[in-house]
């Protein structure tokens, strides 16, 4: 019996290699597919590595100094070491510290936001290195900086003497 020109047994030897086919086709793209989502995955599996691996690289190898610790929080601007007062009610400006960064924002009478600005910070000892990072318009000029500092932190007063720059202040940490 024939059926389009082709035997019964022709026409199954024919399915049966379509069949063939389809499989291999199919084992092509399941193994493209496992081969794409492998790479999609390599991608942020080495970023997150290298970027662990610049942590460990900035990590010291002591733990943080008292000094360090006693850094962290938020602080209002109270004056300078020569003339201290109160933190005042409007006009204020506010330095925040982290463990690696820190930012200084300044609001006039109304709260309207003067200045901000803020970057990386180091500390070896007493001596505070920070680094201005960003900022509002106002302050842009001071991005890409460095200022260092002799510093101490005695209960709620931070005191930062410039080394070489006029920023000599008083800081009392904010409630």
């Amino acid at each position: 019996m024939s059926f389009g020109g082709y035997s019964i047994v022709g026409f199954g030897a024919l399915i049966q290699e379509d069949i063939a086919m389809h499989n291999s086709v199919m084992r092509l793209r399941i193994l493209r597919v496992i081969v794409v989502a492998t790479l999609a995955l390599a991608a942020p599996i080495a970023i997150v590595a290298r970027l662990r691996a610049d942590d460990d690289k900035t990590k010291p190898d002591t733990k943080p100094s008292q000094l360090a610790k006693d850094l962290i929080g938020t602080w209002v601007l109270v004056g300078t070491p020569d003339d201290e007062g109160k933190p005042p009610e409007n006009d204020v400006r506010l330095k925040f510290f982290t463990g690696k960064h820190w930012t200084i924002t300044g609001a006039d009478e109304s709260g309207k936001v003067v200045h901000h600005h803020g970057g990386t910070y180091t500390l070896d000892g007493e001596e505070y290195a920070e680094t201005i990072k960003y900022a509002t318009e106002s302050t842009a000029s001071l991005i890409g900086k460095t200022f260092k500092f002799k510093i101490k932190v005695e209960g709620d007063k931070y005191t930062q003497v410039g080394i070489d720059n006029p920023y000599s202040e008083v800081w009392k940490r904010a409630n």
